[in-house]
């Protein structure tokens, strides 16, 4: 799936993710994932589901990312999604959500995720608080750590 948007392009191909880039701004910008290491974000980029990427046209640099996990026919957790800096504000982020969400193999899945913030970006796609039969085991780790 490739999807032109002005000056920037999106795919679903995984072999054209420039790894370091998304390492990087998840390692340096991203609050929810500063604490994982270069082999954790590769290991998760190979494990995934489905990789949506966002690209500047011109120089083909990496300008946003989300990653999904899936059980591949019903359920997908959608995570680590950004925009870079000085690409926000071009609608990328509704962009990027839309490709994964909508025009990929899981439209019709149950869709999970965690964010503290873009709650009205999710909102256009469906997303709201757990009903009262979602539970969770936080992450185990010690607290400097997670």
């Amino acid at each position: 799936m490739r999807i032109e948007r002005g000056e920037y392009e999106l795919d679903d191909d995984p072999a054209r993710l420039d790894r370091h880039a998304i390492w990087a701004f998840l390692s340096t910008e991203a609050y929810w994932a500063r604490w994982r290491s270069r082999s954790d974000v590769d290991a998760q980029i190979t494990a995934a589901w489905r990789v949506v990427g966002v690209y500047e046209r011109a120089s083909g640099a990496t300008v946003g990312f989300a990653r999904a996990i899936s059980d591949g026919v019903a359920l997908a957790y959608l995570a680590d999604v950004f925009i870079a800096k000085p690409a926000r504000g071009n609608g990328l982020g509704v962009a990027l959500v839309d490709a994964m969400i909508e025009r990929g193999p899981g439209d019709r899945f149950r869709w999970l995720l965690h964010t503290d913030d873009a709650h009205g970006l999710y909102a256009k796609f469906g997303f709201a608080e757990p009903d009262r039969t979602y539970r969770e085991r936080p992450r185990q780790c010690p607290p400097s750590t997670c």
